[in-house]
Parts: C-alpha cells; sequence; structure tokens
C-alpha cells in the first residue's frame, strides 16, 4: 500500500497539476455545520437516494422540486406516520416517480429519522457525531435500520450532505484493489474492515479526511 503523499503526485499528474487537483477536492462539512442541518433535509435527501437507485439521475432532479411539493418539504414525523392509503394516493401522483415500493422506503427512513431523533435530539446530531473512523459502522446502521439505504446508495448521501466520506465508486474500488487493501468483493464485512483501516492510515499520514483521500484514489485512475 502506497503513502498517501505517493497517491497524490500519481493523481496530480493525471489532472495537470496540484492546483487543478485540488480544485476538484471538495471539503466535508465540520460536524458543527452538520448538526444544523434541519431534519427534514437528512429525509429529503436520503428520499432523493432512494428514487436515484435504478433510475435516471438527471430525471429525478428535474422533478426534484415536484416531489419536495408532493411530500410537504419532507417533514419526517407527517412521513413517517403515512398510512397504506396515505401512499396508495401518493402513487397515483404524478409530480412523484410512481413506484410503491420506493415510496413505502421513503416512509420506513422517515421512522428512521424521526427514531435517531428521538435517540439523539435530532438525526443531524446523530450523523454529525459519528466517527469517521468508523464510517462502516454508520454504513451498517443505515444499511440495518433504514430501507433501501445499502452499498453506494448511502455513501453518495451522506458526501451529499456533507459528512466525511468515501464512495466505493469504480475507479475508488479498482484503486483499492491495486493497492492491495482488500480480496474478493468490497461489500464482505472482512473487505469493509480492511478498507476502513486502509482509509484510516491514509488520512493520518497526511490525507486529511476521508473525503480527501477518496477522491485522490479516484483520480488515480480516472
Amino acid at each position: 500500500m502506497k503513502e498517501f503523499s505517493k497517491l497524490y503526485e500519481r493523481a496530480a499528474v493525471r489532472k495537470g497539476g496540484e492546483e487543478a487537483l485540488e480544485a476538484l477536492i471538495t471539503k466535508p462539512k465540520s460536524a458543527t455545520v452538520l448538526a444544523r442541518i434541519p431534519d427534514d433535509r437528512w429525509l429529503s435527501a436520503m428520499a432523493k437516494s432512494v428514487f436515484r437507485a435504478g433510475f435516471n439521475w438527471k430525471v429525478v432532479e428535474n422533478k426534484w422540486p415536484d416531489i419536495e411539493a408532493a411530500y410537504d418539504g419532507f417533514d419526517p414525523h407527517l412521513v413517517a406516520f403515512q398510512s397504506d392509503d396515505d401512499l396508495d394516493i401518493l402513487v397515483k401522483d404524478p409530480r412523484v416517480i410512481r413506484q410503491w415500493r420506493k415510496l413505502k422506503a421513503i416512509r420506513a427512513n422517515a421512522q428512521y429519522v424521526v427514531e435517531l431523533a428521538a435517540e439523539h435530539g435530532s438525526a443531524a446530531e446523530y450523523f454529525a457525531a459519528y466517527p469517521a473512523s468508523d464510517y462502516i459502522g454508520l454504513l451498517e446502521d443505515m444499511k440495518k435500520r433504514g430501507s433501501h439505504l445499502g452499498g453506494t446508495s448511502a455513501q453518495y448521501f451522506l458526501r451529499e450532505m456533507g459528512k466525511d466520506s468515501f464512495i466505493l465508486s469504480r475507479d475508488v474500488t479498482a484503486a483499492l484493489k491495486r493497492e492491495k487493501v482488500f480480496d474478493g468483493t468490497p461489500t464482505s464485512k472482512s473487505s469493509l474492515r480492511h478498507i476502513q483501516d486502509a482509509f484510516n492510515d491514509w488520512v493520518d499520514n497526511g490525507g486529511q479526511s476521508l473525503t480527501r483521500v477518496s477522491r485522490v484514489l479516484a483520480f488515480t485512475v480516472g
């Protein structure tokens, strides 16, 4: 496994220099900033991830203002207590992507957000406080307690909210395999543990954040 400085050098060469590389790397938000994001925005972002899974992302983005309106801004308590009759009405609403399974998943995720708020004061506080050094633990919790929040759906959701994160995209996975971080599939528990350990090492040795290491790894390939 190469040192982070060597990975950075490789990515910088591929992207035309350090200045060009840095322009492509976003910084994660601080825990203080994350904790101030209202819970309805966390649920909205979860819902967007659910709708995008297996669907054209551009279509979802174009429809998003209408989807927000159909959900009245994604108040977690209101969505969590939708009845099946409410979903029957919503699945006929042309403003949303009319798939019962996805609408049911969004209701389940609203219940997850409400539960997190009861346990931690707000869902935002929970996500903000979760340590980056155990990011895979956060992914596991979302997969277990949420709905349709496994795999890269959860990873993109967290990245877009500004949580320090890595995304196991095709390029990042290829880079990790090249560095012999894991064997087999990147989704097994043992592989994820090895991946987390590698990211933690790179963060501690100049990478600064999971997000920065993830982006640099991707740019050593793509």
